[in-house]
C-alpha cells in the first residue's frame, strides 16, 4: 500500500500516525500549511494506490469520483455522503462495479469491549432483546461554535449519529435493516441547539415489534461519555465509556427468577486506543483480498441520516 491522506485535520492526523513509513506518501490540505500539497491532483498518480478521505462532507463526492476515475482504493471518514436515494444508488452502482475497495471508517466498532458485547449478543446470552439504549456525548459545543464549517450543517446528526447507526447494524446485522424512520408512528425525534447553530443534542426513539431503541448524541456532555445498555428477557449488558477516554467497564447481569438482584460479571479494561490501528489492518486485508464492495449498510445509514436531516429542515 502507498497512501495519500487528504484532509490534515484531527482525523487525518490520526490516520497518518498509524501508517508505516513505507506506506505513507503525502498529505493534502488546502488550508493546513503543514500539508505537503494543497491539491491531490498535484501528486503523480504513479506514487500511490490508496487515498484516505478525511475531509468535510462537501469535498467527499469529488474525491470519490477522483479515486474511481484513477483506480485508487479509498477509505472515507464517516459518514458516506448523505444523498437522495436515486443519487446514492447511482454512486453505489459505480463503486460496486469498480475494482477499487471502498471502506467507510467507523473505528468505534473495533473497540475491544464492543466486540465482546457483540459476541454476547450473538450467543443470545441475554435472550430476546427488549430494549437498547445508546448515548454518545462529548463536551465540544464551544469548539464547534468556533469552527465555521463545523457549526453549519446538522451537528451531531452528521458527526455522532453515524457511529450510533453503525453500532446498531454491527450488533443486529441485517435484522435491523427494516427499521423505517419515515414511519412517524414508530419513532419520535427531538433535537436542540443549546449553544450552537447546528444541533448539539438529539434524541431518537424507535419502537419496533416489541423492541425499543433509544439513541442520543450530544456535544453538551461536559465529561466525554459513551453508554450502551441492552436489556433482554434473560439478562442485560451494560457498557460504559470508550478506550480513548480511559477505563472501560462491561457488565453482564443474569436475570434471577422471579425477581431479585441479578448475578453480575464485571469486565474492566484500561488500554490505549487501538481502534484506528485495528481498522487500518482490516482495510488493508480488504485490499489484499480484493474484497468486492457491498454498500448495503451504507445505504441503510444514508437513508436514516437523510430522513433525520429532512425532519430538521
Amino acid at each position: 500500500m502507498k497512501a495519500v491522506i487528504v484532509g490534515l485535520g484531527v482525523q487525518g492526523k490520526k490516520r497518518k500516525i498509524i501508517l508505516n513509513k513505507n506506506e505513507f506518501v503525502y498529505t493534502v490540505d488546502p488550508f493546513n500549511k503543514e500539508a505537503d500539497f494543497n491539491s491531490i491532483k498535484k501528486i503523480p498518480l504513479s506514487l500511490y494506490d490508496t487515498v484516505f478521505i478525511c475531509t468535510p462532507e462537501s469535498e467527499k463526492l469529488n474525491l470519490i469520483s477522483f479515486c474511481l476515475e484513477n483506480k485508487k482504493h479509498f477509505l472515507i471518514e464517516k459518514p458516506f455522503p448523505v444523498l437522495p436515494l436515486k443519487q446514492f444508488n447511482k454512486l453505489r452502482s459505480r463503486i460496486e462495479n469498480s475494482n477499487q475497495v471502498c471502506y467507510v471508517g467507523y473505528n468505534t466498532r473495533f473497540e475491544p469491549y464492543i466486540v465482546k458485547l457483540k459476541k454476547f449478543l450473538k450467543k443470545k446470552i441475554i435472550g430476546r432483546v427488549y430494549s437498547c439504549k445508546i448515548f454518545y456525548g462529548n463536551g465540544t459545543a464551544r469548539l464547534i461554535k468556533s469552527s465555521y464549517w463545523r457549526d453549519n450543517g446538522h451537528g451531531v446528526i452528521d458527526d455522532l449519529f453515524p457511529h450510533i447507526f453503525d453500532l446498531l447494524h454491527y450488533f443486529y446485522e441485517n435484522k435491523i435493516f427494516n427499521l423505517n424512520l419515515s414511519i412517524k408512528k414508530h419513532i419520535s425525534f427531538f433535537y436542540n441547539k443549546f449553544e450552537n447553530k447546528t444541533a448539539d443534542n438529539a434524541v431518537l426513539n424507535i419502537n419496533k415489534k416489541k423492541s425499543f431503541f433509544s439513541l442520543e448524541a450530544s456535544y453538551c456532555s461536559w465529561k466525554n461519555s459513551f453508554y450502551c445498555e441492552i436489556i433482554g428477557n434473560k439478562g442485560s449488558l451494560h457498557l460504559n465509556s470508550l478506550s480513548k477516554w480511559g477505563k472501560v467497564i462491561l457488565k453482564f447481569r443474569k436475570r434471577i427468577y422471579p425477581s431479585g438482584p441479578p448475578k453480575e460479571k464485571v469486565y474492566c479494561m484500561k488500554n490505549k486506543d487501538i481502534t484506528f490501528k485495528k481498522e487500518y489492518n482490516f482495510f488493508k486485508k480488504l485490499i489484499l483480498k480484493k474484497k468486492i464492495n457491498n454498500l448495503s449498510k451504507e445505504l441503510w445509514i444514508n437513508q436514516n441520516l437523510y430522513t433525520l436531516k429532512k425532519k430538521m429542515n
